[in-house]
């Protein structure tokens, strides 16, 4: 089975981000803002030229933390059937080896509360008490330094 890590467009990233992450909501709210912007890359998990995971770093500023360059996680996500086989942490590593490229100084993300113990295995860590996403559920705000 062939599988390659890729940047992708924004577009390619809906069908999976709506399956995993917005399922039973128009495919529109798959759109995040700032999908389109230069600054923004998105990368793509295939498995013999099919798309099964994705993740989207936006070059964004957080006022919880002092940093020149920090880059948000967004959109991560592997589809069902090929979860908790280690497609995610390929993703998450392969999105802190690109924006080390980019002189980034931290990558920040609000994780959903089911998904800490994942991003706490690869080093991440908590900032704060737990908080709801309107219309997503709750989540934690985490971060790591690079």
């Amino acid at each position: 089975m062939m599988h390659s890590i890729q940047k992708i467009t924004a577009t390619e990233t809906y069908p999976v981000r709506h399956i995993v992450l917005r399922a039973g909501k128009p495919i529109e709210s798959c759109q995040f803002d700032g999908d389109e912007l230069v600054s923004t890359h998105h990368f793509g998990y295939y498995l013999n030229n099919q798309i099964i995971g994705v993740i989207s770093l936006f070059e964004i500023k957080n006022e919880q933390f002092v940093a020149q360059k920090p880059f948000q996680i967004r959109g991560m996500a592997v589809l069902p059937t090929f979860q908790k086989q280690g497609i995610g942490e390929a993703l998450v590593s392969e999105a802190e080896k690109f924006i080390t490229t980019q002189k980034a100084d931290l990558i920040w993300f609000n994780a959903r509360t089911t998904a800490v113990g994942f991003y706490q295995k690869m080093g991440h860590e908590i900032l704060g008490p737990e908080f709801e996403i309107y219309d997503v559920g709750p989540h934690f705000l985490m971060y790591k330094k690079l």
